[in-house]
């Protein structure tokens, strides 16, 4: 397995497990609470899984794959901005933060 196929698995398998987490937990909900953003975590949730969806399709379909590297990468951009605005400390943060620049990553290379 390529590095590059490594880092797709990692990212995709990520997001899915987060996102139906979301939708089993009430915990992930009292996150989106805190953030200010209850109303959203459908949305994040949803987006999440569709991504991650994205990701694996996009094997075969390369408009998808950039799609779903790019999408995820801006969602972790807004999760960074978040955690920013309600003053999370660092280790709160590093996992967007990673996320983003890993799918940032994903994006760009499979231009």
């Amino acid at each position: 397995m390529s590095l590059f196929n490594f880092l797709v698995a990692l990212s995709g398998l990520s997001f899915l497990s987060y996102g139906i987490t979301y939708f089993m937990s009430n915990k992930m909900k009292l996150e989106f609470s805190r953030f200010g953003l209850a109303k959203f975590g459908t949305l994040v949730a949803t987006l999440e899984i569709l991504g991650a969806i994205g990701l694996f399709v996009g094997y075969f379909a390369k408009p998808i794959f950039l799609l779903s590297a790019g999408g995820l990468s801006l969602l972790m951009l807004l999760g960074v901005i978040t955690r920013l605005k309600i003053r999370d400390d660092l280790v709160q943060i590093i996992p967007a933060f990673f996320f983003m620049i890993l799918n940032g990553y994903l994006f760009f290379t499979g231009l």
